[in-house]
């Protein structure tokens, strides 16, 4: 089975190579929506905090084990008990913060991603379908 996504536009920041994603995230950012996909923004500036869906476009190896950040003094880990880029289908989420909406750019906090990766989708964020599952015990 094949699957084909297509970019529905682009992240435009100052961080052009890998970074700490903590350091990308403190600083605001850009999605450019490809014009196309402009009517998909109705309703959107009434969320305050989205999901987006990314590629890592530059990465292109799959680990299945690592350090977490390369830092060998943390334990090897599984791929799926991180956050690396070196997934095996590439995909990064991350919550952010809607600053704005001014016609096909939306201004955000708290993306992760570098200048130029591809978004593949957007979603608001509802904590009662995003956030942690309730605690059956309590």
């Amino acid at each position: 089975m094949d699957i084909v996504l297509h970019p529905i536009g682009y992240v435009e920041n100052a961080f052009e190579q890998m970074t700490a994603p903590e350091e990308i995230a403190a600083q605001p950012s850009r999605i450019v929506l490809e014009p196309a996909y402009l009517d998909g923004l109705l309703g959107l500036d009434q969320v305050e905090k989205l999901l987006v869906v990314y590629y890592f476009d530059r990465a292109h190896e799959v680990r299945l084990q690592l350090h977490p950040r390369d830092d060998r003094s943390k334990p090897l880990r599984g791929v799926f008990a991180t956050r690396t880029p070196y997934r095996p289908n590439h995909l990064g989420v991350t919550v952010v913060r809607l600053v704005r909406i001014e016609g096909n750019v939306l201004t955000v906090e708290g993306l992760d991603a570098l200048n130029r990766t591809p978004v593949l989708d957007i979603k608001p964020f509802e904590p009662a379908l995003d956030g942690p599952a309730p605690d059956p015990h309590h």
